[in-house]
């Protein structure tokens, strides 16, 4: 069974760091490339990092480029979003998301078909 769990959100100052992570089981992440998507209140859901299957490929979102990398470990299974600097602009609920066999990188949900269930971040003072 595919299933990926979001893990490490919270709530945490601007400024503050945290890191999210991704677990995939059911399938090898080394098949599939990785997408993080967020969705604040009342706004549409917004492509944040992704990376190829391969890893050849990254991208992010011109919000967070700079403070924010994604990466993988398939030797864990997982991959993260290291999320620096946050600001609160950067709240809302962090989705994890895959496609297999892609070895490209989307910052377009429509480019995926399995989705975790999300993890709250909420940067507030």
């Amino acid at each position: 069974q595919l299933q990926l769990v979001e893990s490490g959100g919270g709530l945490v100052q601007p400024g503050r760091s945290l890191r999210l992570s991704c677990a995939a089981s059911g399938f090898t992440l080394d098949y599939y490339g990785i997408g993080w998507f967020r969705q604040a209140p009342g706004k549409e859901r917004e492509g944040v990092s992704c990376i190829s299957s391969s890893s050849s490929s990254t991208n992010y979102a011109d919000s967070v480029k700079g403070r924010f990398t994604i990466s993988r470990d398939n030797a864990k299974n997982t991959v993260y979003l290291q999320m620096n600097d946050l600001k609160p602009e950067d709240t809302g609920i962090y989705y994890c998301a895959a496609e297999p066999l892609f070895d490209q990188c989307t910052l377009a949900g429509a480019g995926y078909d399995y989705w975790g269930q999300g993890t709250q971040v909420t940067v507030s003072s």
